[in-house]
């Protein structure tokens, strides 16, 4: 499903160490589409934090989530490791909300732009029953904060629905 999306959008500028600026400890405001590809305008804000560490010798990272959603809270994780061959990360996540399973993986890398490091993720996963295209972009990195959004396309990446955005600010 990927294939139109394979050619890069950005001149990579990808190292081990792109996610270094996430590193540490922090507080995170989450903004979540409450339906997502359903023409649905509703959103929920709440918040959680995030403790990041790499592992591996530098070429991963995981990071812990506990997040507050309303209605009940979990835990989730992410795994990220660095594939120097292609020059690429390949990104997972799991959460406590579906234990034993993890979500299909989406793979990019970091770009340098005028406002600062900027990296795009691509994967395939399955919305009731319907293939989707599924992109994480991180933008606004500095020293105390950045912002990740994840977004879906049912349309092999002509268009583009955000349904998560995660502001993160530096404790």
């Amino acid at each position: 499903m990927l294939k139109s999306l394979a050619r890069p959008l950005l001149r990579p500028a990808t190292t081990s160490a792109d996610f270094d600026f996430l590193m540490g400890i922090w507080r995170v405001q989450h903004r979540f589409r409450v339906r997502r590809l359903a023409a649905c305008n509703d959103w929920i804000a709440f918040e959680g934090t995030c403790a990041a560490r790499k592992i591996l010798g530098g070429v991963g990272n995981t990071d812990e989530n506990d997040i507050s959603m309303p209605g009940g809270r979990y835990t989730a994780m992410s795994l990220r490791l660095w594939d120097a061959e292609r020059e690429r990360w390949t990104i997972h996540w799991l959460d406590s909300r579906r234990p034993g399973a993890m979500a299909p993986e989406v793979c990019g890398s970091f770009a340098r732009r005028p406002d600062g490091p900027f990296g795009v993720f691509y994967g395939d996963d399955v919305l009731d029953g319907a293939a989707i295209c599924v992109r994480y972009i991180w933008s606004r990195i500095t020293e105390e904060g950045a912002r990740w959004e994840q977004a879906f396309s049912a349309d092999e990446g002509t268009s583009w629905e955000t349904n998560w955005y995660m502001d993160f600010m530096r404790l």
